[in-house]
């Protein structure tokens, strides 16, 4: 027997509250596997592509990317809705620029909500109030000059800083959160630092946050700890999830 076609229904998919995209550098191992811890909200869905990039992070090899950016967000759902686009890496995003990595987004996707780990941090810091910051990195010391300045230049004091010293993206991923809450927890020991950032996209913290902020006294947030976050107020999504810190019980600040 055969039929027509046969009758269904239709719903809002699986993100009928939002839809976030997400564009990922090739050599990462991390920010997905973290923003699936983060991201089991109900009604909101996430959508990744991946951008080519070096695994050796240099000033140099950071602006090869400037290129694939609106390719691979243009990768994300072509032709149907997206809430919000965030770009995942840190010290690209500093070394072309936040306004040049919107630009990039808004080529292939006009208008819409845009944020990188750098803008996340600098929304994480006003919702936490927090303008003296330690920083923990696994950079190179270029890589790391400008991440200071980067800071400074935005009226943020940087009051401790420190690094793994490794440039390869692959080692990076493999750190260990007990060697990253030890260097931590050395770091802002004595620094008067309102809040710490870890800042690459590859280190681990969103599976110890809650616990690493007991231990330092002191509100944690990194690259994609704070990516994930924004995405979400940007996307309309203020649900609180104290599990993933003291971050995650806040609203996003009103920009300026």
């Amino acid at each position: 027997m055969t039929t027509g076609a046969l009758a269904f229904d239709t719903d809002g998919g699986i993100g009928p509250r939002a839809n976030i995209g997400l564009v990922v550098l090739a050599t990462d191992q991390t920010i997905e596997h973290e923003w699936r811890m983060i991201f089991t909200i109900p009604g909101v869905a996430l959508y990744q592509s991946r951008i080519w990039n070096d695994s050796n992070i240099t000033p140099d090899t950071l602006r090869e990317m400037d290129g694939g950016i609106a390719e691979a967000t243009r990768l994300i759902l072509p032709g149907m809705p997206l809430d919000v686009v965030g770009f995942g890496c840190t010290s690209a995003s500093m070394v072309l620029g936040e306004a040049q990595i919107s630009a990039r987004i808004r080529e292939a996707r006009p208008g819409i909500a845009a944020t990188n780990p750098v803008t996340a941090a600098f929304a994480a810091f006003r919702a936490l109030g927090a303008q003296r910051i330690a920083v923990l990195t696994p950079y190179a010391p270029a890589v790391n000059d400008g991440i200071r300045a980067y800071f400074e230049n935005a009226g943020l004091t940087v009051s401790a800083m420190a690094s793994f010293s490794e440039p390869d993206d692959r080692i990076v991923a493999r750190i260990t959160p007990a060697a990253i809450a030890a260097a931590a927890k050395q770091l802002v020991a004595g620094s008067g630092a309102q809040a710490l950032f870890v800042s690459c996209t590859s280190l681990r913290l969103v599976e110890q946050v809650a616990s690493l902020e007991t231990l330092i006294g002191i509100p944690a947030t990194s690259s994609n700890h704070a990516l994930a976050w924004h995405c979400l107020r940007l996307a309309g999504i203020g649900d609180e999830m104290p599990q993933f810190g003291t971050l995650f019980t806040l609203p996003a600040p009103i920009a300026v």
